[in-house]
């Protein structure tokens, strides 16, 4: 079965774009529940032994569509809580070549993140994801959807466009959360380590494994 993941920093650590308030619901309710509903669903022996990329790759190509949406959100919300981080960085020189090459700087890749983010109708996501070239592009999902489906993409980043990732702090402005979660909680260091995995071929960021 899995876990719910640990928060990687203090409920608290990420005020005043995420507050204290809103970890509790987003982190100990809605990604909890996911993590229950899941475990209700992988009825199949083989299957409890398997990594969630695996479950969701199954989940996918045999159509179920409920074990794939909450597998999904299950990845999904671990690597966010992972793309976030409590103290300044930056990008790595090759990141920062790349994010030149295809935006322009960071502030014109926040720009355009927080467009994308701002332009997507209804709930999903926003990645930082960079192919195997090593260009980057940024990219709005649905709902649960991610970025596994596509062997050339490489998620660096990703925000969470649901209603319950910031209304409580930001109301209906989902522009003015994407415009402060850009400019101060991106792990620069896990998106240049993404980048490198990518480009050396490497597997990068993976789910934690389910506990025996």
């Amino acid at each position: 079965m899995f876990e719910l993941p640990e928060l990687p920093y203090a409920a608290n650590a990420l005020e005043p774009v995420i507050s204290a308030r809103t970890m509790a619901f987003h982190h100990g309710k809605h990604h909890a529940g996911y993590v229950r509903a899941l475990n209700a669903l992988i009825t199949a022996p083989a299957r409890a032994q398997m990594r969630l990329e695996e479950i969701i790759s199954e989940a996918a190509a045999a159509k179920e569509t409920k074990l794939l949406n909450n597998a999904a959100q299950c990845w999904n919300h671990s690597f966010f809580w992972t793309s976030m981080a409590t103290g300044p960085a930056q990008p790595s020189s090759a990141l920062k070549i790349a994010i030149d090459a295809a935006f322009g700087d960071i502030a014109a890749l926040s720009e355009r993140f927080s467009q994308a983010g701002v332009g997507h109708f209804g709930s999903g996501w926003v990645w930082l994801a960079t192919d195997r070239s090593g260009a980057l592009e940024v990219i709005a999902t649905h709902d649960a959807a991610n970025l596994l489906a596509s062997k050339d993409m490489t998620p660096l980043l990703v925000c969470d466009l649901w209603e319950h990732a910031y209304y409580l702090d930001h109301q209906n402005s989902r522009a003015g959360f994407l415009d402060a979660w850009f400019g101060a909680l991106p792990d620069w260091a896990f998106a240049s380590a993404q980048f490198e995995a990518a480009s050396s071929g490497a597997t990068g960021w993976r789910h934690p494994p389910p506990v025996q």
